[in-house]
């Protein structure tokens, strides 16, 4: 199956990073949380990702031309310029680069992705997003209802700080928690390829009509997703993912190595 990843858009509520590099870019302890995300699906034996590019994309393409000596060991003759591998890169996975264009929305950018997707279901997520969802148990429940499309919910993060009381005593301060009550769009889709009906030219929002319609239609189904979630979106928010990555216990490294 095919892992759809939207990494085009312009990331503009994080300018301070997005003005040098696209957001999927932007790093969470050494690697781009681009990486973070692909690693949460190929620990669940997914490993054949489709991009689709725009804003600096030529940033992402060279990330993953060069990506293989970054990763590896290696002894290079200078003179002949011959290269003998000391370790191989730890990861097989196959990439495909797609440049769907600067201005393209992102159902225009899901819809310039059909011809590199295999006519069978395939992933779809956001290039921004990190959680520790069992995509495994996401793909059966999408296969048991039978219908065209299937999109994580999850519990939002506060806005602000959540403060809890008993009296005047502060009991609990939780600095921006997910909350318990209500449920979003989590961003982690499965989609069968009959949802290409769905969408038109690049200026689609595939949060629009597409979604819409597949509700009109009986074909939009939700997985109720418990565990943790988190966007980075803001500033704010990449301070947050730093230090529970820098803290060894960030919740969404559900891998090994």
């Amino acid at each position: 199956m095919n892992v759809a990843i939207l990494c085009g858009g312009m990331g503009t509520r994080l300018r301070e990073e997005t003005a040098i590099r696209p957001k999927p870019m932007v790093t969470v302890g050494a690697h781009p949380i681009l990486w973070h995300i692909m690693k949460t699906y190929s620990h669940f034996g997914f490993d054949d990702f489709v991009l689709a590019l725009g804003y600096k994309g030529e940033m992402i393409k060279q990330y993953f031309i060069n990506y293989r000596s970054i990763d590896a060991d290696f002894k290079i003759c200078l003179g002949d310029g011959k290269i003998q591998p000391l370790r191989p890169c730890a990861l097989d996975w196959k990439v495909t680069l797609v440049d769907t264009g600067v201005a393209s929305l992102t159902g225009g950018r899901l819809h310039r992705l059909e011809p590199y997707l295999k006519d069978e279901t395939f992933f779809m997520t956001y290039g921004d997003g990190v959680s520790n969802i069992d995509i495994r148990k996401l793909l059966a429940f999408h296969r048991s209802h039978g219908k065209l499309a299937t999109v994580a919910v999850v519990h939002p993060v506060a806005r602000f700080g959540e403060i809890q009381l008993k009296g005047s005593e502060v009991v609990s301060f939780k600095e921006k928690p997910q909350t318990s009550l209500g449920w979003i769009n989590g961003g982690f889709f499965v989609f069968e390829p009959e949802v290409f009906k769905y969408l038109h030219g690049d200026q689609t929002i595939l949060e629009q009509d597409p979604l819409e319609n597949l509700v009109r239609d009986g074909q939009l189904m939700a997985y109720g997703h418990e565990g943790f979630w988190y966007c980075l979106d803001t500033l704010r928010d990449l301070e947050v993912l730093e230090k529970l990555w820098e803290s060894g216990t960030a919740p969404w490294k559900i891998w090994e190595t």
